[in-house]
């Protein structure tokens, strides 16, 4: 069966972009400076409150109604409740297995954030650091993350599988993303140091969360690895007869697209999904199952804007709305790029959109316009994204 899927994200990881409300009163722009700046009880009262209105049952309800068959939930590494002043939050998860058991559904656990950062993004805890690699105590903490993960949820009929660590980045794309200039660091003391990951790093990383997470996991249960922006480099990994149930994850947006050179027009998108997502998920699926974890529909062309990579007024001035596109001239837009990636990513096993939702108002502030295009429940209400055919059932 071919995965479709939707990312909850901002619901256990906060994104500050996704739901800006949430830093208030606080100069954070990271999960990590957030209970630093709040009072205690504020901080707890504002995540317990948002996790339990942020993402319900009714919601699992919508997905279904979609033609969604899997979620990807992304999780912090503190989800047990063992890292103050972090809130554990593995209730929340259990609620979600529940729900997606009773709706038909099939859960990926994302372990998105680890200890001092795989990535230095936002996303992944805190901004400008990547160190988690350079550091042997924090690496085996993760490892017993993952193995009680695997170990509570392992032979829960929800689980699809669990992947091992997201988004972790190479230090070229370190270099190439200007990691420590678009997430400047709150502490360069702390960021000192801070660089991507070496290949034989995270090879080993993945091997050895292999076999302590099998131990738990069924052969069934799918292991999913993260490509760190290197798509074909792992042709020759995990191809071995002991390897059972691995899956590739590859995450394609178009902003990235357009940093790249892709022309900011309806042809240059197409073509550029045809010239290389397609061919290269193709070429993958030889070697693993193929998905592709996270895609959207955001452009600079609906926005009306050269968004600079998908930058938000929260990373400084926008650049003035150049064209305002028509209701329809959007959709068209929309419409288009959806058939085009969805055949790409069906060269592989399938997809995960980002995101299921998020709180920003795209209609009274000039600087949000587009990103509505972020939220899959808006996409699908608004006829931009198809809704998928749920034709078929998990065994």
């Amino acid at each position: 069966m071919k995965i479709r899927g939707v990312n909850l994200g901002n619901w256990l990881v906060l994104e500050k972009w996704m739901s800006p409300e949430l830093f208030a009163g606080t100069t954070a722009e990271d999960e990590y400076y957030l209970p630093v700046q709040l009072d205690r009880s504020v901080y707890e009262a504002r995540i317990r409150q948002h996790r339990a209105e942020y993402i319900t049952e009714r919601d699992f309800i919508t997905m279904r109604s979609i033609g969604l068959n899997t979620v990807r939930i992304p999780v912090p590494y503190f989800i047990f409740g063992d890292r103050p002043p972090f809130i554990g939050c593995i209730a929340e998860l259990d609620k979600a297995f529940a729900w997606a058991e009773r709706y038909g559904l099939k859960i990926l656990i994302d372990l998105h954030t680890a200890p001092d950062s795989q990535n230095g993004f936002d996303n992944g805890g805190i901004c400008g650091v990547c160190k988690f690699f350079q550091e042997p105590e924090e690496m085996e903490f993760v490892q017993t993350v993952l193995e009680r993960l695997a170990e509570r949820y392992g032979r829960r009929k929800g689980l699809w599988g669990i992947e091992v660590l997201n988004e972790p980045v190479s230090q070229e794309m370190w270099e190439v993303m200007g990691v420590s200039k678009r997430y400047r660091p709150v502490e360069p003391l702390k960021a000192a140091g801070s660089r991507g990951y070496d290949m034989e790093e995270l090879r080993k990383f993945y091997l050895e969360a292999y076999d302590r997470m099998r131990r738990y996991l069924p052969a069934e249960k799918k292991f999913v690895i993260h490509d760190g922006f290197n798509l074909k480099a792992w042709k020759d990994f995990m191809q071995e007869e002991k390897y059972v149930g691995v899956v590739l994850d590859t995450h394609q947006y178009l902003m990235v697209a357009e940093a790249m050179g892709c022309e900011q027009t309806l042809e240059g998108y197409l073509q550029y999904i045809k010239e290389n997502y397609e061919p290269d998920i193709e070429e993958m699926e030889k070697y693993f199952p193929t998905i592709c974890g996270e895609w959207c529909l955001f452009n600079s062309l609906a926005c009306g804007r050269d968004t600079r990579g998908g930058q938000t007024v929260l990373n400084g001035e926008m650049e003035k709305q150049s064209a305002i596109l028509s209701e329809e001239a959007k959709k068209e837009i929309y419409l288009a790029l959806d058939a085009a990636q969805k055949a790409a990513w069906d060269k592989g096993s399938g997809y995960f959109y980002w995101s299921y939702k998020l709180l920003v108002d795209t209609v009274s502030s000039d600087s949000w316009v587009g990103w509505d295009a972020w939220d899959l429940g808006r996409c699908a209400d608004f006829g931009w994204f198809e809704k998928e055919v749920y034709s078929e059932e998990w065994d």
